[in-house]
């Protein structure tokens, strides 16, 4: 059986706001919001307690409803990447984004297995728009509301996320680059899209790209981080590769990353800055898509050096030297800025302990987190 509630209804009619009614119960604002979600059931004191400040009846608050079965119903949905690629019986993550289905291969770096809301079943090949695979579903939870989908490159997502889902809302990740992130989100199947693309003469936030892309007050642009990016090295920096043009050695393999990409984008702008040849740059062809990929292989040994954030060196354990400093920023649509889930999510930037975690972990700036820049 499952439980639903009303606690919102009431909340709202009543005239309490999240924090004066956990105040009133005892208990925190998040775990308001996430009976509200649905993910927390209260137990007998604090139902009790909520009913009676409400003044109303717990049965009126929380009401039994049956399970629906959905075991055996199947989906068309639009798979972020090619579904040609993958396996039947794929297990992925769906999100609700503007109408469409949207399903999420979860992350294959993860030592365990991924919570999942459908397998795949086959491609479709001549589907109708943003519609490209069927799938068999395993529930219905992906339908809830509190549920966002976010597509960018920052590593630190999984702690946004963490301390989102604290909140009683859940944030789906899909790592993009940032070009790629740009464009899930003008297609409309994202909700948020992370760009760290700068304008390559002075390096500062280039916005007029984004504004122009999807068209005058379309889009909020949410300041997310200032962090530095630059040469990923092993420990110890054995080969003392220092600059751009210590890449040109010899004795100096890369990992490059993907077209799109804000680190591609840097070492391009950098390689033509001191005019040298992309030939000259052994393991420039070799693509690698991601921040941590890239930096893997670095830790392995099968290059010599990337280019990516300071964040990424300290997670692997590598040095690294500063080329520059970028500003990553969170882009969503004006119409669904008003969303609960992201309304939590850009609180959350703005909370000092967030701030002061992910400046501990990674070494970005957050000073300017949660700031509306458009």
């Amino acid at each position: 059986m499952n439980v639903r509630t009303n606690l919102a209804q009431f909340r709202a009619k009543r005239g309490f706001g999240a924090t004066q009614l956990a105040a009133e119960v005892g208990i925190s604002r998040q775990t308001i919001h996430a009976i509200e979600a649905g993910s927390y059931v209260p137990n007998t004191v604090v139902s009790l307690k909520l009913a009676r400040i409400l003044d109303t009846t717990v049965e009126e608050l929380f009401q039994f409803e049956a399970e629906q079965k959905t075991i055996d119903e199947t989906a068309e949905v639009f798979i972020l990447g090619e579904p040609t690629s993958l396996a039947k019986g794929q297990p992925l993550r769906l999100v609700q984004v503007n109408g469409h289905i949207v399903a999420v291969v979860p992350d294959p770096a993860s030592w365990g297995l991924q919570p999942s809301d459908a397998i795949l079943l086959a491609p479709i090949r001549s589907g109708k728009d943003n519609v490209n695979a069927r799938v068999q579903l395993l529930g219905d939870g992906w339908k809830s509301s509190v549920r966002i989908l976010l597509a960018g490159c920052d590593p630190s997502a999984s702690l946004l996320a963490n301390a989102l889902q604290k909140e009683g809302f859940e944030l789906v990740i899909v790592y993009e680059n940032s070009s790629r992130s740009l464009e899930l989100l003008q297609d409309k199947v994202v909700h948020i899209a992370g760009t760290h693309l700068v304008d390559k003469v002075t390096g500062k936030t280039d916005l007029l790209p984004i504004t122009k892309m999807f068209g005058r007050n379309a889009v909020a642009v949410i300041s997310y981080a200032e962090w530095q990016e630059g040469l990923v090295v092993t420990q110890g920096n054995p080969k003392k590769i220092l600059s751009i043009t210590d890449l040109t050695r010899r004795d100096v393999r890369i990992a490059n990353r993907e077209l799109g990409a804000g680190c591609r984008r840097l070492l391009d702008d950098l390689l033509q800055k001191h005019d040298i040849a992309s030939s000259r740059v052994k393991g420039y062809d070799q693509v690698v898509v991601g921040h941590l990929p890239a930096a893997r292989m670095v830790r392995s040994g099968e290059v010599d050096c990337c280019i990516s954030t300071e964040a990424v060196a300290r997670a692997l354990g590598l040095d690294f030297t500063p080329l520059i400093q970028k500003p990553y920023h969170l882009v969503i649509r004006h119409s669904q800025l008003n969303l609960p889930p992201i309304q939590a999510l850009i609180g959350i930037l703005r909370h000092s302990s967030f701030r002061r975690e992910l400046e501990s972990c990674t070494g970005y700036i957050m000073r300017a987190a949660g700031d509306h820049l458009v």
